[in-house]
């Protein structure tokens, strides 16, 4: 954007800044006011200005929600009364707010982000309040969807309500701690902490972000974005917290020693200064407080090394609060709240409050990557096998980039391309390369991505001036076929004429970067001057948690997990792409995609079910109960209780839920045997008087109204699951169905699927009617362990609209309708899938589907079968008895069988290079 339509945008956006939705032909007229003026006559052309409007257009349509809170009984507001009587001056705040107008944040998400921020900051503890207490709460976000930006608001209010000592945990490694102060110092303390922490005491202090709207109060800094917390440099600064009028912030590594060292400190200064140290207020936020926080011994008085130090840490406060900021909440909600002993009743459970944050409308997140919009952002991974194997060792041999990943970077190049000629010059683009744990591996990963980089550098510089000869050399014919492949169907992109003109103003400034903690590895520096970055930003954990890589525009992703938030935290790419998420690319493996596709809906679950509960004024507790009772949590409980192999007993939730045998065995003798039980069960239900005929068929197959529980016990439990998959597990379903099946489950709907009815090849009499064979892929390392586990892009066995069948039509419509008032006045869009859930919770019988499978070719291996696999899936109705809930116990090495092990990252790994 050139200097005169910057210029104009400022102008414009002050302009807009009262109003509340402008709408567009308001923000048109306005730019046409504006270009009417002398100082921009004849400077900004009719294109140029509608390709503004339409960027206001955007910015000033965005709005986010408030969320939705869930509170302790004992919840007493304070902050309204304390703004009413004067007694908080927003100084911080105000600053903030003006930072982030003027970083473009649309005037609706500042107002939502004030809002929101009030509400955390009533849920705190009252500074006025000389009392003790001790406030413990969690807030919600969405990966890369801006919860710095909250907490460092919160920040600003908290430092004007009057707490004096503010100490924010961020990350587990020195680059993500870094990032965290370097906002902290741009958001809140306006200073640049690295030049203060410069040996050269004799440099001017460097004013940045909030510092230049106001510079009366700055607050004191005992860490800086180059060093962590040090005892002896923080007693150089301070010799007593009591003493500041102006509040005091640490940013800190989690880590062991940092916090250890923290609180020795802490501790010799509070004897030091009497019982002025724990007189001060004290807030503590934990980021990513679902990571390393968590007490994961089960030992009565065993407690996890981090977990402990933190709540020492607030231990040495009279006045305290934590507030941990997760995306994947799962592991702190298995933190116990009603565990007897003194251990437990001091842990970190967020029993006070529970705040779920709305991502912004322009949010680019799971749901729109993976359900909505999947085939225009992703790209599966099959290549990789011969060169990068996703189950690698640490000394396995690089000889080659797989061709996938070599396609990435010349995407990446080309979309830099097309950015610039959007006028993003000025903007920082980024490529991530997630590929492997081990640093060595990582070194040798940017070793070859630099060479590739190089390689195309010379081509350009020698031929891409040679019009259309240039195509002759091979490096620029790739990435002409890059562009067709991926960005020339865009309609109003550039042609490839001015992208090949580009590419030598992109490669000059392409960079490739290795990001971790060997020697090798380089800061990532994103404050370079007047042209954004272009880096290829090669890694593992860094790249998994916390950093934030900006632009970030195409993801090449190789690694293994089936951890909620382990997939869901390494997940960089979502976050917010701003006149460039058209050009956004990821490359994953294929059960990948359906992974992330069953996160979402685990996600927006979760979410939803926070809504609900703060409708019924539930309490964290109750929240934790039902997150601890979800089904798929057990792949959490997994991950936080891997480690002894124990037999743990939890209460899991199957009301309201949907299950599917997604994980079955390959061997012939079982898919023949499930066959076999498959046709009894047709031939029972036939006996009972129930024929597959006109008068039961339905789009979707042929549905049996009313059949008999017995019936469909006795097929469940006849059937063969694979032995690992806890969630279908026939112990589990028969437990809950036994305790019901003389009401609420005592008769069912029986759906027998068709579907490809046009396909005579996939049509088959197994079961007696003709049914068409659904086509799913399955992972091809499952399949070498003679496993069929379903990957497909949603890991789903059937498709959306399954669980509307059965449902009477006037309560389908009603259930509809509800859903979508969900969304008036939330100013989001209703979903364009509709989620089969609207239809579940208004069941009058529970669903049992039945589905003949056709395993693709795509899933590769010879252990294909040819015969058609049977599968099953029930949609239980709600219960009111015990909760929906019964008890199943999880040994831990069945779910390490079934999910793998966490992986050790990076230094745990071993690898010295």
């Amino acid at each position: 954007m050139n200097q005169d339509l910057q210029k104009l945008e400022d102008i414009v956006s002050a302009q807009l800044a009262g109003e509340v939705r402008p709408t567009a032909q308001t923000i048109r007229e306005i730019i046409a006011e504006f270009r009417q003026m002398r100082m921009y006559a004849g400077k900004v052309s009719d294109i140029e200005a509608e390709q503004l409007a339409r960027l206001l257009e955007e910015k000033h349509g965005i709005s986010m929600g408030l969320g939705a809170i869930v509170d302790a009984s004992d919840f007493k507001p304070w902050l309204r009364d304390a703004k009413i009587g004067g007694l908080i001056k927003p100084y911080y705040w105000d600053r903030y707010r003006q930072l982030l107008g003027k970083n473009g944040l649309p005037p609706g998400v500042i107002r939502s982000t004030d809002e929101v921020t009030d509400k955390i900051l009533d849920r705190l503890g009252d500074p006025r309040d000389m009392s003790s207490w001790s406030r413990r709460g969690m807030v919600v976000g969405h990966v890369q969807s801006g919860k710095t930006a909250n907490y460092t608001g919160l920040v600003c209010k908290a430092a004007d309500a009057g707490y004096r000592l503010i100490i924010v945990i961020a990350g587990i490694h020195n680059n993500l701690r870094n990032q965290t102060q370097a906002r902290l110092d741009e958001g809140f303390i306006g200073r640049d902490t690295a030049r203060l922490a410069s040996v050269d005491r004799g440099k001017k202090q460097k004013i940045i972000g909030v510092g230049n709207f106001d510079q009366r109060h700055f607050p004191v800094s005992l860490t800086n974005s180059i060093k962590d917390f040090n005892k002896a440099t923080a007693t150089t600064n301070t010799s007593q917290i009591g003493s500041y009028n102006v509040p005091v912030i640490l940013v800190i590594k989690k880590n062991a020693s940092t916090l250890k060292n923290l609180v020795e400190w802490l501790s010799e200064h509070s004897i030091a200064s009497g019982s002025e140290m724990v007189e001060q207020p004290m807030l503590l936020i934990d980021d990513e407080a679902d990571n390393a926080s968590i007490n994961i011994k089960h030992g009565k008085d065993e407690v996890a090394r981090i977990n402990g130090q933190i709540r020492e840490l607030l231990g040495l406060f009279r006045r305290s609060c934590y507030v941990g900021y997760t995306a994947t909440p799962f592991a702190n909600i298995f933190i116990d709240p009603d565990r007897e002993d003194e251990v437990f009743k001091q842990d970190l459970f967020p029993r006070h409050f529970i705040i779920g944050l709305d991502a912004p409308t322009n949010y680019f997140g799971a749901h729109k990557v993976f359900v909505e919009n999947r085939d225009q952002h992703v790209r599966h991974i099959t290549d990789n096998l011969e060169a990068l194997p996703i189950g690698h060792k640490i000394d396995h041999q690089l000889l080659d980039l797989p061709p996938s990943l070599v396609i990435a970077v010349r995407t990446f190049l080309v979309a830099r391309a097309i950015r610039n000629a959007r006028g993003q010059q000025g903007q920082h683009a980024s490529m991530l390369v997630n590929a492997s744990r081990f640093t060595g591996i990582q070194g040798k990963l940017r070793g070859q991505i630099a060479d590739l980089v190089g390689n195309i550098r010379s081509a350009v510089t020698v031929d891409a001036a040679k019009g259309a000869a240039a195509l002759n050399n091979p490096e620029i014919a790739a990435l002409r076929e890059a562009w067709e492949l991926e960005f020339a169907a865009l309609g109003d992109g550039p042609q490839w004429s001015e992208i090949q003109h580009g590419l030598h103003e992109v490669l000059a400034a392409a960079q490739v970067i290795e990001v971790n903690s060997s020697k090798t590895s380089s800061p990532l520096n994103y404050d370079s001057g007047e042209f954004g970055l272009t880096v290829i930003a090669v890694g593992g954990f860094s790249l998994s948690r916390g950093l934030t890589l900006e632009g970030l525009t195409v993801s090449y992703f190789l690694r293994n997990s089936m951890m909620y938030d382990t997939l869901m935290q390494m997940g960089r790419w979502f976050g917010y792409r701003s006149g460039y998420e058209d050009l956004c690319r990821i490359w994953l493996p294929t059960e990948g995609v359906g992974w992330y596709a069953h996160i979402s809906e685990a996600m927006d679950e979760l979410q939803l079910d926070l809504k609900r509960m703060e409708l019924a004024k539930a309490t964290p507790e109750d929240f934790g109960l039902a997150v601890r009772s979800h089904p798929e949590t057990l792949i959490v409980t997994a991950r936080n209780k891997m480690g002894s192999g124990q037999l743990i007993p939890m209460k899991v939730g199957l009301a309201n839920r949907f299950i599917e045998t997604t994980r079955l065995s390959s061997v012939e003798d079982t898919l023949r045997h499930n066959r076999r039980v498959a046709q009894t069960f047709v031939d029972d239900l036939r006996a009972a008087g129930f024929v597959a005929d006109v008068s039961t068929k339905v789009p979707r197959g042929y549905l049996f109204r009313k059949v008999s529980v017995s019936l469909v016990r006795d097929f469940l439990i006849r059937f063969r699951n694979d032995r690992v998959d806890p969630l279908t597990d026939p112990v589990l379903v028969g437990r809950y169905i036994d305790e019901r099946l003389d009401g609420e489950l005592k008769d069912w709907d029986v759906l027998l699927v068709s579907v490809n009815d046009g396909d005579a090849q996939l049509r088959s009499l197994v079961l007696g009617p003709p049914l068409g064979q659904a086509i799913r892929n399955v992972g091809p390392a499952d399949l070498a362990k003679d496993i069929l586990s379903i990957s497909g892009s949603s890991r789903r066995l059937g498709s959306p609209g399954d669980e509307k069948v059965g449902v009477a039509p006037l309560k389908a419509a009603a259930a509809l309708e509800a859903f979508k008032k969900e969304f008036e006045g939330a100013d989001q869009p209703v979903p364009k899938t509709i989620p089969d859930r609207i239809y579940r919770e208004v069941r009058d019988y529970p669903l049992l589907i039945l589905r003949l499978i056709k395993i693709g070719t795509e899933s590769g291996g010879a252990k294909i079968p040819d015969d058609p696999v049977v599968a099953w899936s029930i949609s239980f109705p709600r219960s009111e008895l015990n909760g929906g809930r019964v008890e199943y116990v999880v040994n831990t090495i069945k779910m390490r069988e079934l999910f793998g092990a966490e992986e050790d990252e990076e230094e745990a790994a071993g690898d010295a290079v």
